[in-house]
């Protein structure tokens, strides 16, 4: 596999892969990269609905996302990401994800990989619309000043999943057994240790993270609002402009990501999400 970076810090893209043939033995590679690098692109793919599944699953088991009408037909692991209608309903979640977010980061153990693939990307007047950018929370965290990060080595916050404001307690994964998980959620460290590489990772973000565990609510607040200030830095982010055919896989826990909302009807988007389920670390 041929890489070039794209960023000094993180982020690789492979060049001259077809996805649809690549053996297992390849898929372990690209899982490696994804671990080693935090995010890996691979443009120029031409997948089936059932090809990305099955790409997907080469990965790792896949988890079950909280939002069963939005499922790919057949495919219930699947998200379909779009604005397009069809018969005046979504076929599948409209939502950019705006904010700064770590996909499962409200688990008890939280998911390892998040793969996407855009089968159509908006563009208005030759400039594409909704870019998605990538933070590295492993730089972010070397970046802290030591004694924040001594500091936070000692801390752990309280998540919950986004989805409790609008709908309270709803147990989402009822196979997970997470109901009470809704009702007070899951503390993970702020300097999380990766479950593989090791690394320390900046573990906070504005979509779950609600609460510092001990420390009282303004200064809790103050503190997560440094934090994802510090994040979103450009010195720790890359920025991606989505072409039909990118596959974009990314590490939950050395990365997060956010999407710009600058688009609409009838300018049409249609996203293919999978997500590998993690062991307990």
């Amino acid at each position: 596999m041929t890489t070039h970076p794209l960023t000094p810090h993180f982020g690789i893209e492979i060049g001259s892969l077809d996805l649809a043939r690549l053996k297992d033995a390849g898929a372990a590679e690209v899982l490696r990269l994804i671990e080693a690098h935090g995010v890996v692109i691979v443009r120029g793919q031409q997948l089936t609905l059932q090809q990305f599944d099955a790409f997907s699953r080469k990965l790792g088991p896949l988890a079950m996302h909280g939002y069963p009408h939005c499922a790919a037909p057949g495919h219930p692991e699947v998200l379909i990401q779009s604005n397009i209608l069809q018969d005046g309903q979504p076929i599948g979640y409209p939502d950019a994800t705006r904010q700064w977010q770590s996909i499962g980061a409200h688990l008890k153990t939280p998911h390892r990989t998040t793969i996407s693939y855009a089968v159509e990307v908006p563009v208005q007047d030759g400039v594409t619309r909704g870019d998605t950018t990538f933070a590295d929370t492993r730089a972010a965290y070397d970046a802290l000043e030591p004694a924040l990060r001594q500091q936070l080595d000692a801390m752990r916050a309280a998540h919950v999943d986004s989805t409790r404001i609008r709908k309270r307690f709803t147990p989402y994964f009822p196979d997970s057994g997470l109901t009470q998980i809704f009702k007070r959620g899951v503390e993970h460290a702020m300097a999380r240790r990766h479950p593989r590489t090791r690394r320390k990772c900046l573990y906070v973000n504005p979509l779950t993270t609600t609460q510092i565990s001990g420390m009282n609510p303004q200064d809790s607040a103050a503190l997560l609002a440094q934090l994802f200030q510090h994040l979103a830095q450009p010195a720790f982010t890359y920025r991606h402009r989505w072409q039909a055919g990118d596959m974009v896989m990314w590490d939950n826990c050395a990365v997060q990501f956010r999407t710009e909302a600058d688009y609409a009807l009838p300018l049409r988007r249609l996203i293919y999400r999978a997500v590998i389920r993690s062991t307990p670390d």
